[in-house]
Parts: C-alpha cells; structure tokens; sequence
C-alpha cells in the first residue's frame, strides 16, 4: 500500500524534474522580447510560473563562468537595454512574483548600477527610481499576500474548529 504510494511520489518528483528542466532550456533560448512575452503570459501553451521568473532573472544575473560577464553589457545597444528594463518592470507587476525573484531583482539593480545610471544620464530617462520602485511595489505585494494567507490560514483553523 505504502510503496504504490510512495512510488507515485516518485513519478511526480521526476514529472516535476522534467517540467523544470524543460522550462530552464525553453527560457535559456529566449530572447529579452520573447522572455517579456512569456512574462505577460502571452506565449500560448506556457503559462507563466514562480519558477519560469526565477530562471528568467537567474538569466539576467547570473554571471556566465567562462566569459565572466554578465548578459548585459555596457557596450550593448540602447534598445537591448531599454527591453531588459522594462523587462524587470514587468516581472516586478507579476502576480507570480516571489521572494527569490525580488532578491533576484534587487541582484539585478546592484549588478548593473552602473549601465542603468548610463543610460538615465544619456538619454533623460529615470530607469534607475522607476526600477526601485517596481522592487518595492513587489515586496509590498508580496507582504499583502502573505497577510491574506496568513488571516485565510487563521480563518480555516477557526472554522474547523466550530
């Protein structure tokens, strides 16, 4: 009895491995337009997930061991720049958004201060205060998540007890 049971964990623990992974390669193809289309759920046959913002980031932040460089650089077109700004934006509005992917977002800002201030002195935007506050628009979200759990979770304790 216990061994079919544990044995259907099994499988979902490698269904869910194999999701993840097909996730991680579908995501590692894309491009920043392509990433902002997943990200506004508008790819058909792949809904966005806490887990597809996450690699989205980790792609943005993730230092590449070979080159040691990041995936944007400062000699990068403007407009490659401008799409992984408002890329971030976007992400910071999801309502898939998380913890991981808020420190991923905060990674983002202090990897890349400098081409973010470059960008805002050239071309008179304000990509740098707009960026801090999508992060605390997001933990704000986050927090009121939490608080909504937090009291449904409170509210099921009582109502189970009645």
């Amino acid at each position: 009895m216990f061994g079919n049971i544990l044995g259907r964990k099994k499988e979902d623990n490698s269904q869910k491995d194999e999701v993840h992974a097909a996730l991680v390669e579908k995501i590692s193809k894309m491009n920043l337009t392509e990433m902002r289309s997943y990200i506004k759920n508008k790819i058909k046959d792949f809904e966005v997930s806490e887990d597809g913002l996450i690699e989205v980031m980790q792609r943005l932040t993730m230092e590449d061991k070979k080159t040691k460089t990041y995936y944007l650089k400062s000699d990068d077109m403007d407009t490659k720049k401008k799409k992984a700004f408002d890329l971030i934006l976007a992400i910071a509005e999801s309502k898939k958004i998380n913890f991981t992917v808020v420190d991923l977002m905060q990674k983002f800002l202090e990897v890349y201060k400098d081409i973010i201030t470059e960008y805002d002195r050239e071309h008179k935007e304000i990509y740098g205060s707009r960026l801090i506050d999508a992060v605390n628009l997001a933990l704000a979200n986050i927090n009121e998540k939490a608080a909504l759990k937090n009291k449904m979770d409170v509210l099921g304790e009582n109502t189970t007890s009645i």
